[in-house]
C-alpha cells in the first residue's frame, strides 16, 4: 500500500514539481497542477510503473482530482 501512495506521489511530483505527501487532498485540476496533457501523461506513467490501466475514455475528472482519490484508484485497480 504504502508503496503505491509513494510511487503515485513520485509520479504527481515529476509531473506538477510539486510535493503531495503532506496535501492528499489537494485538487490538482482547481489549483491547474494538472490539465489535459498532464493527465495523459499521469495515465500513462500509472501503466507504465504500477500497470493500472485507466483509458482516458473512461477517466471522470472528479474521482482523479486529488492525489488521495488517484492512490486509492490505483489500489482498487492492482
Amino acid at each position: 500500500m504504502d508503496d503505491v501512495k509513494s510511487k503515485v506521489l513520485g509520479i504527481l511530483k515529476d509531473l506538477t514539481g510539486e510535493d503531495f505527501s503532506n496535501n492528499l487532498d489537494e485538487n490538482l485540476y482547481d489549483s491547474a497542477l494538472l490539465d489535459s496533457m498532464g493527465t495523459v501523461q499521469l495515465l500513462l506513467e500509472l501503466q507504465d510503473q504500477l500497470g493500472v490501466s485507466a483509458p482516458v475514455s473512461e477517466f471522470d475528472r472528479n474521482e482523479w482530482n486529488t492525489p488521495a482519490k488517484i492512490i486509492a484508484k490505483v489500489e482498487d485497480a492492482q
